[in-house]
């Protein structure tokens, strides 16, 4: 957090006298006494003659540990960041409220020796109003106090008394000077400056899926890792059983965001991308976009469906079991009705075809029966083995390889015909068929549509495990076939699903947010809207707005909340003279605080790169923020979205656009690019800008 600024906040945070701040600063010494205390706690356990077992004692010193870890006192990270003073007595589960009482908000919960609260967890119920409190509902606040830190140490404090009609309604400058705060290394938690709009969806319950659609800069993913923070520590025993799961678009946005659920003592928080999720072969191949389309449409899970079907035959001959010297026979007309009745269930393959045997099984106890025998479960489970029963479910009911049956649908081109006829034109299934089929899965040039094609299979034969919550950010970008792989990891739990329509970027990207949640498993969602900015300066975000009309024409505009208008500036240079432009804006920026951002198409970013060596410019590439020695990292336009850096130099804005496969979707790679800064943007271009940003680049 920054330091005070002295012309910025009231009198008792411009000139604090030495006794509150003091005494605030001794509580911060306090907790941290305090915190320090539990570890030790933690650490002193001896669980010799608390398990009964080796299993057990496993299990307790996993649980041991990462309370351990948990409880680290994290030096440069505030450990509470607000105050709270109530007004009056508690109500009913209020969590022991007492009249005047205050309470210290922070990221995790601290107590003294005597189990007494020193600090709130923000999740818990008592530190709502933190967040939502105002002078039109004080929530029975008397004072709501935010803090002041630099370098991990407390220097200055805030007051807002929300019951005082003397005092006007104002923004908080500290909370202004954290949002605006430099970026420097990876995503770091909000936790201190969450809005009330957002806090709502935070806090939303475990019950049901919610949906995001946020502009840039509004916080969205911020939001959607802060829930799963939230329903950890409402949930946590739920959860701990049925797990969480974080998607993100690729592994630069996950070691981006990695550091903020650990910052807030999530430790457990799994991180995956889809093509993580659908790993079941080596992808070694890329798809053209057209036949990506394909393989991603919704209408290839209908394909799937029947191809996984299509060995099921109806058994011509009888299954004859012999036991002893008696011989039960089960006619291939009874067969027929057992096969045509699991099949008329719609049951998963692979269930089915676990059923079939004692459904045969069965049948033949129906005989013994009737013969005068007295069979129970255990014959019937000796006769579902039988190795003629084996034999007549081998016959009419074939195991399925997920991955052989891909292969051979994206080979074969009869057999995908058989398949696809209704569902895909000739020139669909042409599109997608393999120009040169592979011999075995192992030697197969798998694409990542391909493997989410896989994925779809195993399902179709074995149910997916379930998760408890699953958060998926830069959701606009997925094909409806992904869509379903990862629904299918949530189907028993909820979901947070995260993007923007106007990011889009892919072929396939959403246009609805309705069909999204469709093609998820979870219609009917809440949607909700973030339109407010806290990230992106105002003129900044103005700017890339001229370009929603073209892209995304439903959707309203984002504003800023930010009180700087931001450092903004739009060059026009020689075709020659674009790398030396662009270097010396490099240049500007890092004379400036904070992290930079060289953001360019991806057929530029061999050039530029020699063109920094050349210059002694060090770079990093996305992910690598973490790295000491740099604070300009090179980002090919591809890798941007998701990224945040307090100064952005964007390099030919028409080289992004060409790079795409069609105008639309180069705009909204533009308008991408164009949001990433925080407090900075410089265009240096060469080539026309488009038509939606010349107008208000004249001049600049």
């Amino acid at each position: 957090m920054p330091s005070p600024v002295p012309d910025s906040v009231p009198d008792s945070a411009a000139h604090p006298s030495p006794g509150p701040l003091e005494r605030e600063k001794a509580h911060l010494a306090a907790s941290r006494s305090a915190l320090r205390a539990m570890r030790k706690d933690a650490e002193e356990l001896n669980i010799a003659d608390v398990t009964a077992n080796w299993v057990n004692a496993e299990v307790l010193q996993g649980e041991i540990e990462a309370r351990i870890k948990a409880l680290a006192d994290l030096s440069h990270t505030p450990l509470f960041f607000g105050r709270l003073d109530y007004l009056h007595a508690p109500g009913k589960g209020d969590g022991g409220r007492r009249e005047g009482e205050n309470f210290y908000i922070g990221r995790r919960h601290v107590h003294d020796a005597d189990g007494d609260p020193m600090v709130i967890d923000w999740r818990a119920p008592v530190s709502q109003p933190f967040y939502r409190a105002s002078k039109k509902d004080p929530m029975d606040l008397k004072l709501r106090r935010r803090f002041g830190y630099t370098g991990g140490e407390l220097t200055a404090y805030e007051d807002e008394h929300l019951t005082d009609p003397a005092e006007a309604e104002r923004a908080s400058q500290l909370l202004q000077s954290e949002i605006e705060r430099p970026r420097v290394g990876p995503m770091r938690d909000i936790v201190a400056t969450i809005q009330p709009e957002q806090d709502e969806i935070v806090r939303a319950g475990i019950g049901g899926s919610v949906c995001v659609q946020g502009a840039p800069g509004t916080g969205k993913t911020a939001v959607g890792l802060h829930r799963v923070a939230y329903l950890l520590y409402a949930h946590r025993e739920r959860l701990a059983r049925s797990g969480t799961l974080v998607i993100g678009p690729n592994r630069s946005f996950l070691h981006y965001i990695e550091q903020v659920l650990p910052a807030l003592g999530e430790l457990e928080v799994k991180q995956a991308t889809v093509d993580d999720l659908v790993g079941h072969v080596e992808v070694r191949g890329t798809d053209e976009a057209a036949a990506a389309t394909v393989k991603g449409d919704a209408r290839m899970a209908e394909v799937l469906r029947r191809a996984v079907r299509s060995g099921i035959t109806m058994p011509q001959e009888p299954c004859v079991v012999v036991r002893g010297s008696r011989r039960w026979r089960v006619p291939a007309y009874e067969l027929e009705e057992l096969v045509r009745e699991l099949m008329d269930r719609d049951i998963r393959y692979g269930a089915a075809r676990d059923a079939l045997p004692q459904r045969i099984a069965h049948a033949v106890l129906v005989r013994m029966e009737q013969a005068g025998e007295a069979p129970d479960d255990r014959v019937q489970d000796a006769v579902a083995r039988n190795a003629a029963v084996k034999a007549a479910v081998k016959a009419v009911w074939p195991p399925v390889d997920p991955a052989k049956l891909v292969l051979r649908l994206l080979s074969d081109a009869d057999f995908l015909a058989e398949q696809a006829a209704g569902i895909l034109t000739p020139e669909e299934q042409k599109t997608i068929l393999w120009t040169r089929p592979a011999r075995s899965v192992k030697s197969a040039k798998w694409s990542s549509a391909d493997a989410v094609l896989i994925d779809e299979a195993m399902d179709l034969v074995e149910r997916t495990p379930s998760l408890g919550h699953v958060v998926l950010d830069e959701a606009q970008d997925l094909s409806p076939m992904q869509y379903r792989a990862v629904g299918r990891r949530c189907t028993t739990g909820s979901a947070t699903i995260l993007g923007d329509i106007a990011q889009g970027t892919t072929p396939w990207a959403t246009d609805t947010w309705e069909e999204a949640l469709a093609h998820l498993g979870k219609p009917g969602s809440a949607v909700e809207e973030l339109t407010q900015g806290f990230r992106v300066p105002r003129e900044v975000i103005a700017y890339a707005s001229r370009l929603l009309p073209a892209i995304a024409p439903d959707l309203t505009e984002a504003t800023s909340i930010r009180e700087s208008a931001g450092d903004f500036a739009v060059r026009r240079v020689a075709t020659a003279g674009l790398d030396t432009a662009v270097l010396a804006a490099c240049d500007e920026a890092l004379a400036k605080e904070g992290s930079i951002g060289l953001i360019a198409a991806e057929a530029r970013i061999p050039v530029l790169r020699t063109a920094l060596e050349a210059a002694g410019l060090s770079c990093l590439a996305p992910g690598e923020e973490t790295s000491a020695g740099s604070r300009l990292t090179l980002v090919p336009a591809t890798l941007a979205k998701g990224l945040e850096y307090d100064h952005v130099v964007l390099d030919e804005p028409a080289a992004i656009i060409d790079g795409e496969p069609d105008e639309r979707t180069g705009l909204r790679r533009l308008y991408v690019c164009l949001t990433r800064p925080v407090s900075g943007l410089t265009v240096v271009h060469a080539a026309e800008l488009p038509e939606q940003l010349t107008a208000e680049a004249d001049g600049r």
